[in-house]
């Protein structure tokens, strides 16, 4: 049975996020940070960390879709723990994996809305 890893609640979408999800790119980001990002960014207050490093075949519910992490880049953990940040590239194997950043796959492309949850979870 999986188990949570980690969990926010979306406080706010960026103006510009709606193009960036038609593109499969979902940056999550953490209060506070620069109004410049907060442009592009799913705005969350979490900044605590995953109960266990996220890992390749973990799942992801955002937006109400389930999603399969396929590759976690190097620096994604740390970026989560400390920033609350990560971004997340679904359905777009072409993508090069990115040191904070994680590729998933799943049915559609999520479209997240303000005080939706975002969970994390592993066997």
């Amino acid at each position: 049975m999986a188990q949570q890893l980690w969990s926010a609640t979306i406080d706010r979408l960026g103006e510009f996020t709606a193009e960036l999800f038609e593109g499969g790119c979902y940056i999550l980001f953490g209060e506070p940070l620069p109004e410049a990002l907060a442009e592009v960014s799913i705005v969350h207050t979490t900044r605590q960390a995953p109960t266990r490093p996220i890992a390749a075949g973990d799942t992801m519910q955002l937006g109400g879709v389930e999603l399969r992490l396929d590759e976690v880049g190097d620096l994604a953990n740390v970026n989560l723990t400390d920033l609350g940040h990560i971004v997340v590239y679904v359905n777009s194997p072409e993508q090069p994996l990115l040191p904070g950043a994680v590729k998933a796959s799943g049915p559609d492309r999520p479209h997240p809305t303000a005080g939706s949850s975002i969970v994390i979870a592993g066997e």
